[in-house]
């Protein structure tokens, strides 16, 4: 459940909740890394989300997660936590994130719905999410989830497209583009890809409960024209010193927020050993988090007694064995 770059779309599958009905995109079987990144001229989007990212992650700590982390494009930058979950919606996705970092024991892979994050409360030191925020339909359901498996001290980066950019102001007012990047109201300009409004935005968090410490501008140059003739460790250097200034009124096309989730409690920390994988997990039918072993690739609910399997080194917590 990834894309968009400069609102370029790869293919995928529209699904419905079965619990709650809210629609997502499944790109099982896509090729988003090799149509979207390898050889398609987005190296200067790659470097820049990555010099945002080294500015507001913890360089180390217990247990990271990245949500949305498809073929695992960013993991090289988790490597100093003692334990990294890689959770996306796509098995696929997560296979080429498998075959890549796989052999490291600190890697958890897992699929599920971010709208059910199988998670447990309270687990994370730090949370990720990349390129997600503009596919999904019902905001403050994935916001509440992602502040649930926050404690008190933990630090979330998210990142989300800005309605407000450049670009589509310069189409508004040249008549190019209908819908107003003032307003403040979020835009689906093709099914299921959104772009939102920084005040509104900034508004869904705190009715999360998240509270923003710091916000970015990024990728200000994400024109074909500048990174046809400029390098991309050239762009990025050029903007990386204003990243900050730019975020107190994003006019770029990302927005990269650090967050933090205040009153949250108390660390939930279950060990990053491998034996300890079920205190991670979440069960996403009855939301409770008393998963146990069930055999060497199992785990069961202790409330409602589902099971979900690990497959491939991937804990589908989707569905239910």
């Amino acid at each position: 459940m990834i894309l968009l770059g400069s609102k370029i779309m790869i293919a995928g599958q529209t699904e419905l909740n079965e619990n709650n009905g809210i629609p997502v995109i499944d790109y099982e079987g896509s090729g988003y890394r090799t149509d979207f990144w390898v050889g398609q001229g987005r190296e200067y989007e790659d470097a820049v989300e990555r010099a945002a990212l080294s500015q507001l992650l913890p360089a180390k700590g217990r247990r990271i997660a990245e949500i949305g982390a498809g073929f695992g494009r960013l993991a090289d930058m988790y490597l100093g936590y003692e334990q990294i979950v890689l959770f996306d919606y796509s098995r696929t996705l997560l296979q080429e994130a498998v075959a890549r970092w796989g052999d490291d024991p600190r890697f958890v892979f897992v699929a599920g719905n971010v709208y059910e994050l199988p998670l447990a409360d309270g687990v994370l030191d730090t949370l990720v999410m990349v390129r997600v925020m503009h596919h999904l339909a019902d905001v403050p359901q994935a916001l509440g989830q992602l502040r649930r498996v926050l404690h008190s001290q933990s630090v979330a980066v998210l990142e989300y497209a800005n309605k407000r950019n450049l670009k589509a102001m310069a189409r508004w007012l040249l008549g190019r583009q209908k819908w107003s990047p003032f307003d403040a109201e979020p835009v689906e300009f093709v099914e299921l890809n959104y772009d939102f409004h920084p005040d509104w935005m900034t508004e869904r968090m705190g009715q999360a409960g998240l509270e923003i410490r710091r916000q970015f501008g990024v990728s200000h140059f994400r024109l074909p024209v500048l990174k046809e003739r400029i390098s991309e460790k050239r762009l990025v250097g050029i903007e990386q010193p204003f990243f900050g200034l730019s975020g107190r009124f994003p006019v770029a096309p990302s927005v990269f927020v650090q967050a933090s989730a205040p009153g949250n409690g108390v660390l939930q920390l279950p060990s990053t050993g491998a034996e300890d994988v079920p205190g991670l997990l979440r069960c996403p039918h009855c939301s409770t988090s008393q998963m146990e072993w069930d055999g060497e690739n199992e785990v069961v609910c202790g409330s409602c007694g589902r099971r979900y399997a690990r497959q491939g080194k991937i804990w589908d917590m989707k569905e239910a064995v």
